[in-house]
């Protein structure tokens, strides 16, 4: 350990990362620059900054990357209509890349001989975190206290806090009992009684949104402006990107939109049940559908249905800086160039309606051709029947085969 002299650590000032920030100076006998990102998860980041120095620590980085996040990682993600599983928006994941990123970035800057972070080794963010950073610094070395240390407990923890003198608000009040992970795009429960599947989550436990049962009995109605799939302004008022999820989440939360419960598949092989907050991307997902039925080619919107499950593996699995997401991204990000127009939806508890669509330039709906009224010689309906003999064919002969 002696040839690691220092090592730039993803740090929250929370309990764990403090805890490893200790350990490492201990362990390693090196020095710590800490890396705190602020990602919209709406808690104050600054405090990291006086933990950090009580702690010794010199160089010390704070940066808010909300904007970034937004634009160049969750945008881009929901182009594609991202689920995983059917299900999961990928709140916890899509934020990976960027700390990965951000952490190998500054390892260079301040000369770091490694970069460390708090995933345990069950769960998903290790192989993300690391994943990235592979993929951006081929020879990063890589520290993972969780994979190396006995402190496997949590009262361990709270021990060597204790023995260490550890700055850790820890004792200030209740403890939520939930593992809780939060962005821009989703805040995160796990663990406490959602262990069980079976068991309901609390009433208490979700931060961001009412319950639909609570929401108000009167809808907001919204019109989201989209320029090649992003949306870009919200009741005719532009936004950025950060922007938009902040006003999202806020109005969405507020009529019971965007909670869900899952039980997922990690990467590592396990299932997990994890609760999930996600109102503006739970509006965002419906709307971009909404907006490409109008402006996409049937045979483009299909492709992209089919591929989008890959996408999403490869997003929740960490390979967001891998060759081939690189390629399908081209691809995706190509097919949004007509993606532009104007959807309005209604939020009435819990539910995102969609209530119209249009688009001035890009608009593949010709009502000449769809109306059940006389289309003035748009489009000749004997056609069909040729078409129809022929697309049953296969299975025509297939018949007759059998009738023999």
């Amino acid at each position: 350990m002696s040839d690691t002299k220092k090592v730039v650590l993803a740090y929250s000032g929370g309990l764990d990362t403090s805890i490893i920030l200790k350990w490492l100076q201990d362990t390693y006998q090196c020095e710590v620059v800490t890396f705190t990102a602020d990602i919209g998860q709406g808690e104050e980041v600054d405090p990291a900054r006086a933990k950090a120095e009580a702690m010794g620590v010199k160089e010390i980085f704070i940066e808010d990357l909300r904007e970034e996040y937004a634009r160049n990682y969750v945008f881009p993600m929901f182009r594609a209509n991202t689920l995983y599983e059917g299900e999961y928006l990928l709140g916890t994941s899509i934020a990976r890349p960027l700390i990965a990123k951000r952490l190998v970035e500054i390892a260079t800057d301040t000369n770091a001989d490694a970069i460390s972070h708090g995933a345990t080794g069950k769960g998903n963010d290790q192989v993300r975190f690391e994943l990235g950073a592979y993929a951006l610094s081929p020879n990063v070395k890589v520290i993972a206290p969780w994979r190396e240390w006995d402190l496997n407990s949590r009262q361990k923890l709270m021990d060597y806090a204790k023995k260490h003198e550890i700055p850790v608000d820890f004792n200030k009040g209740k403890k939520s009992p939930y593992s809780m992970d939060a962005n821009l795009l989703h805040i995160s429960y796990e663990g406490g009684v959602l262990e069980d599947p079976w068991a309901g989550p609390e009433d208490d436990m979700w931060r961001w949104s009412v319950s639909p049962e609570g929401a108000p009995d009167t809808a907001t109605t919204l019109e989201l402006e989209y320029k090649r799939g992003d949306i870009i302004a919200i009741d005719g008022k532009a936004m950025s990107p950060a922007t938009v999820m902040e006003y999202l989440n806020k109005v969405a939360g507020a009529n019971g939109v965007g909670r869900d419960d899952i039980v997922e598949n990690r990467y590592v092989g396990m299932k997990s049940r994890g609760c999930y907050e996600t109102p503006a991307g739970t509006v965002m997902l419906k709307a971009h559908r909404a907006m490409e039925s109008l402006t996409l080619d049937r045979e483009v919107a299909h492709l992209k249905d089919e591929l989008m499950p890959k996408y999403a593996s490869m997003i929740y699995n960490g390979y967001w800086w891998a060759p081939e997401r690189q390629m399908m991204q081209e691809m995706i990000d190509a097919s949004q160039k007509t993606v532009n127009g104007f959807v309005r939806v209604k939020l009435y508890k819990g539910n995102v309606i969609v209530e119209g669509r249009k688009s001035e330039t890009d608009s593949l709906f010709d009502e000449a051709i769809a109306t059940f009224e006389d289309d003035a010689g748009a489009y000749d309906q004997s056609d069909a029947h040729g078409f129809i003999k022929l697309n049953a064919l296969r299975m025509r002969i297939a018949a007759m085969r059998q009738k023999k």
